[in-house]
């Protein structure tokens, strides 16, 4: 049954209004990196009625073909053992983690805004950029195209600032997360 035609009454998450018991997970998936991969992963959560709020991808050994899959996705905590317990069954899978389980991971996010105006907006669009830190990476005199990084609410935060100040586009990365301290993959 694929989500599409999942009804209602039978979702693996609370009715709309209800998240008694909801919890936020990072998992990073450590899979091969060939053909298939990603939408055999993708295709685990899309099946099961699972919804994914940010998807990062990229290969991180190069001479082993190893890549790393960081997904942020909410369920009841049964529900987020079923997703790393499946996710540990598929083939081309050598590790699932769960970053919220070792503490606080250290998440950032990336995404390049585009503002376009004159006059005051403009130079207030400049000033808040400076305060969080974000970079102008192209510009004319009618627009800017800042790259800010950092957690989802920062970006959230510009956004919505320059959202009053002619927002104009925006591109987001998807979180990026890596465990605290010596342990590794």
């Amino acid at each position: 049954m694929t989500n599409s035609t999942l009804p209602q009454s039978q979702s693996v998450y609370p009715p709309p209004g209800v998240s008694e018991g909801i919890v936020s997970r990072t998992l990073s998936i450590i899979v091969d990196n060939e053909a298939g991969v990603l939408a055999r992963v993708i295709g685990l959560f899309s099946g099961r009625g699972y919804n994914i709020d940010s998807l990062t991808v990229t290969e991180t050994e190069h001479e082993k073909h190893i890549s790393r899959i960081t997904i942020i996705t909410k369920g009841t905590p049964m529900v987020i053992e079923q997703i790393k317990a499946q996710l540990e069954r598929l083939v081309p899978v050598h590790r699932v983690k769960d970053l919220s389980e070792e503490g606080e991971a250290l998440e950032s996010e990336l995404a390049l805004v585009k503002v376009v105006g004159k006059g005051d907006k403009r130079i207030e669009a400049l000033r808040m950029a400076e305060i969080f830190r974000a970079s102008v990476i192209d510009a004319s005199t009618e627009h800017f195209v800042f790259q800010v990084t950092g957690k989802t609410g920062k970006i959230d935060q510009f956004i919505q600032i320059m959202t009053e100040l002619g927002l104009h586009e925006v591109a987001r990365t998807g979180i990026a997360a890596i465990a605290r301290g010596a342990n590794g993959q």
